[in-house]
Formats: C-alpha cells, sequence, structure tokens
C-alpha cells in the first residue's frame, strides 16, 4: 500500500488553491507527484500556478532548485474546476479548503464517490476535530490531519493527526508521503489545536496582549522571541503571514474548547474589523 501512494509517477490531488493549497501542490509536484489542483475558481487558479512558477524560479536564482528540475514539477501539476476530475484515479487527496468544518466535511463527502476504497484522504486543518470532519466518509479510518505550515515549500514540518477512527496503516502512510515531500512529520493526537496551534495561538495572543497595554512595540516583542529563544520568526510578524482572520477563528475555537485563557484579545478583533489581515492585506502588525 505505502509503495503505491509513494511511488514515481502516483497521483495526488489538492483540494483549494489558496494560500496553503498551492504549497501542498509545488511540494507534492517537486517530489514526483502528479499532482492536480483543484479550486472553483478559475482566478485563484491561475494565481495559484503563478505563485508556484515564482517559487520555483526563486529557488533556481538561489540555487536551491536545479531548472531541469523546475520545469519537471511545473509539468506534473495541473489545475482545474473539476473536482470528479480531479480526484479520480488519485492514491492520495489532501484539502486545504478555509477552516470551516461543514465546508471539509462536505468537502470530503463529495471526494468519496469518485476515489478509489484505498485512497488516502487528507486534511490540512490547524485546529478543527480530524473526528468530526471524518464523520462525513463511510470509510473514517481512511482520514487523517495533515497539517502542513506556511510557506510550504520553506517549512518543516508537518503535524500528523490521527481521529479517533483513524486507521494505523493511514497514519504511516501519510508520514511516508510527508517524508517524500521532503517534510518532517510528527504524530499527535485529535486534540483541539493539536500541539502546534495550540502552543502557538497562546503565544501569538499574549504578544498582542502585549502590544495592546504598550508593554512594547510589535517589532521590539518579535525580536525578543528571535534573539532571546531563537525562533525563527516572532509570534506577531507570524500572525501576520498566518492572516489575523484566522488566527482569530482558530482562538474562538480553542476558547470554546479549551477555556478562556484563549479568548481573543480586542486588539485582535478590532484588527480583523478593520481589515488589518496581515500580509495578504497589505498591513497588519506590520505594513507589507
Amino acid at each position: 500500500m505505502t509503495n503505491e501512494h509513494t511511488s514515481a509517477g502516483a497521483r495526488l490531488a489538492v483540494i483549494g488553491a489558496g494560500t496553503m493549497g498551492h504549497g501542498i501542490a509545488q511540494v507534492a509536484a517537486v517530489a514526483g507527484y502528479d499532482v492536480r489542483l483543484q479550486d472553483v475558481s478559475e482566478e485563484v487558479l491561475k494565481a495559484a500556478l503563478e505563485r508556484v512558477r515564482a517559487n520555483l524560479d526563486r529557488g533556481v536564482e538561489l540555487g536551491k532548485v536545479e531548472p531541469a528540475a523546475r520545469d519537471a514539477a511545473l509539468h506534473r501539476l495541473t489545475v482545474t474546476t473539476d473536482l470528479a476530475a480531479a480526484v479520480g484515479g488519485a492514491e492520495i487527496v489532501v484539502e486545504a479548503v478555509p477552516e470551516i468544518l461543514e465546508l471539509k466535511r462536505e468537502i470530503l463527502s463529495g471526494i468519496t464517490p469518485h476515489v478509489e476504497p484505498t485512497t488516502l484522504l487528507g486534511t490540512n486543518t490547524s485546529s478543527l476535530s480530524i473526528t468530526s470532519i471524518a464523520e462525513a466518509v463511510e470509510a473514517p479510518e481512511r482520514v487523517v490531519g495533515m497539517h502542513f505550515f506556511n510557506p510550504v515549500h520553506i517549512m518543516e514540518l508537518v503535524e500528523i493527526v490521527r481521529g479517533d477512527r483513524t486507521a494505523p496503516d493511514t497514519v504511516e502512510l501519510a508520514r511516508a508521503v510527508a517524508e517524500r515531500m521532503g517534510k518532517t512529520p510528527i504524530v499527535v493526537a485529535d486534540s483541539p489545536g493539536f500541539a502546534s496551534s495550540r502552543l502557538g495561538i497562546i503565544l501569538g495572543l499574549e504578544a498582542i496582549r502585549m502590544v495592546e497595554s504598550g508593554v512594547g512595540t510589535a517589532e521590539d516583542i518579535d525580536r525578543a522571541m528571535e534573539l532571546g529563544y531563537r525562533h525563527p520568526m516572532g509570534p506577531l510578524r507570524l500572525t501576520d503571514l498566518v492572516g489575523l482572520d484566522v488566527r482569530l477563528e482558530i482562538a474562538r475555537y480553542l476558547q470554546r474548547e479549551l477555556g478562556e485563557r484563549f479568548q481573543p484579545p480586542e486588539l485582535l478583533e478590532r484588527m480583523v474589523e478593520e481589515g488589518h489581515l496581515g500580509k495578504k492585506a497589505g498591513r497588519g502588525f506590520y505594513a507589507w
């Protein structure tokens, strides 16, 4: 089973071509998978291809990607708005749609009639319950969390999350797929926020409260973690990169599930209301 899913030329479908989806498609194509990237929007798909091409061109400029490898990866990546066409014949499907439980359930339910019983169904969620998402399919044992990190082509970690009914073989297969993509996987249980989001959010929320109460500027608070604790990126710059709206929704979810220590700061609520969503909006805690 593992050889079938990780061999050269195996087909992998990514559903959702946004910030995470295009990155997952890129690393999969570089790893040798035959990748189909699906989205309901032609405009989003066009932008996704442009971003993948720009990332690979930058890799060539830096000497990290061979021109031939770039060209081969782009050749292996195709896009479509047709869900059935995207997932048909795929050994692996990874959905990367927005963090809305019902949307993810709807996507997985729509995928299952078009794939084989052995197809791995991965969900790229940063906080939602894998067990709840898997309830949408008849075979929840083949559903597993595959939480990639942004930017996908740079960040090494993939957090593999086993739901209550995820089969051990499914977990091991997800691990093998992540490793083929050049990632380092960790395996965690299906708990709200998993490991990475739960820790990252609590640090980010406290950093926002510190800005809110005048403890320091965003730059100085970030610098404290970068230089004092060797974090590659401070929590506020990271919040800008992830998206303040995304972090707000995760915080609200964790507040409901785990308690008031995850209550979003008023500053975060206000910035989202004003459209200061971070890098994607050109303004957050930093100007982009």
